[in-house]
């Protein structure tokens, strides 16, 4: 039996794929057997993380107890990147992060990046080994610090939802006259690129699109507010659905009954939501940036489109409204490309397989 911790911000119940992954990973070890407990770091502003570093609690609790191994959420990496120093001396067990995203390599403005990346370089030059949710984010830490540590790719599974249970409800939505019924499944925060689809949308005949919008409304009000504004600015505000958060069977209805999965101007570290979509026979409008092309190959189950491209974007979506055979192929692929990734299960059993092969 393994004695564990995992520090995260908040709560593994976040509807995020990062907590998703968390949490999946947190039920298959204690069901191995193994005790893990879960240190929660209240979630607060980037610059506030930082003097977590000093927290006499945060290093009491990671050092009263003798743990095999301590895996951090590489989202944590402002509390933890001098903290990890002190670890290192008390003698803890050995430092496992779970990078879901490398904060620095999504796009923002220079100089603030350019702190981040200096922060996260420190964090990662600390840890003893890596769980990567994809080659990308994999690169990405390589690029910044070289992976010296042993390290896994294990990447997020698309079951959590279920999956169509007929190709022939592909066909038959397929061609089902009316509209093309897009779904955009993320929380609404700027990295999601909402605002940037609903304008390049707006450029579209109205006949051929309604957007459903699935995602957290109070994450990031701000960008909410502004997000609103936008759907009345440009006069859309009968063709988008702004649903807030939904899981579990209301998804499912939504998924299911809808023609494309569109998210082309987000960045990704994997994209579970756009894997999720796969299983519902939905093409993927995704972005060339980021994660999500390990599994979307354009012009097969989906389309990858680059960052404010909303020409390319526009064309997929009136060709595809004009050709319900292809969009139907394309759906089909989906399915398929869904069918050969693997569980969630499989993917938890391999980290745990890494885990103990790191105790030896």
């Amino acid at each position: 039996m393994m004695r564990l911790c995992l520090i995260i911000y908040g709560s593994l119940d976040t509807l995020t794929g990062g907590y998703l992954y968390d949490k999946f990973l947190v039920a298959h070890l204690r069901q191995k057997g193994h005790k893990i407990d879960i240190i929660s770091l209240p979630l607060r502003r980037y610059g506030h993380h930082l003097v977590d570093n000093f927290s006499k609690k945060l290093r009491s609790a990671l050092t009263k107890k003798i743990y095999d191994l301590i895996l951090q959420d590489e989202l944590n990496h402002p509390s933890l990147f001098l903290l990890n120093q002190k670890l290192r001396k008390h003698g803890s067990g050995p430092i496992v992060s779970i990078v879901h995203q490398v904060l620095s390599s999504q796009p923002r403005g220079r100089l603030i990046n350019k702190l981040f990346q200096t922060i996260e370089k420190i964090y990662l030059s600390s840890v003893d080994a890596f769980i990567f949710n994809s080659e990308t984010t994999r690169r990405n830490v390589q690029g910044l610090i070289g992976v010296a540590g042993p390290s896994i790719i294990a990447s997020p599974a698309g079951n959590r939802l279920g999956h169509l249970q007929s190709s022939e409800i592909v066909k038959e939505r397929s061609y089902r006259s009316g509209p093309l019924d897009l779904v955009f499944v993320g929380n609404i925060t700027p990295v999601k690129g909402l605002a940037p689809l609903i304008e390049s949308l707006a450029l579209l005949p109205p006949e051929i699109w309604q957007l459903t919008i699935v995602g957290s409304l109070a994450m990031d009000p701000k960008y909410v507010r502004k997000v609103k504004r936008l759907i009345s600015l440009k006069n859309v505000g009968q063709r988008v659905d702004l649903k807030g958060q939904l899981d579990g069977n209301e998804l499912i209805n939504i998924l299911s009954n809808s023609h494309l999965f569109v998210m082309p101007f987000s960045y990704e570290g994997f994209g579970i939501a756009s894997l999720e979509a796969l299983g519902f026979g939905l093409p993927v409008l995704g972005p060339s940036a980021g994660a999500v092309k390990e599994f979307v190959q354009p012009n097969h189950n989906g389309f990858l489109i680059d960052e404010a491209d909303s020409n390319s974007l526009c064309k997929h979506i009136k060709d595809l409204h004009r050709n319900r055979h292809k969009l139907a192929r394309i759906g089909l692929a989906a399915l398929t490309t869904y069918h050969a990734r693997p569980t969630w299960n499989e993917t938890m059993e391999s980290i745990h397989d890494f885990l103990k092969g790191l105790l030896g």
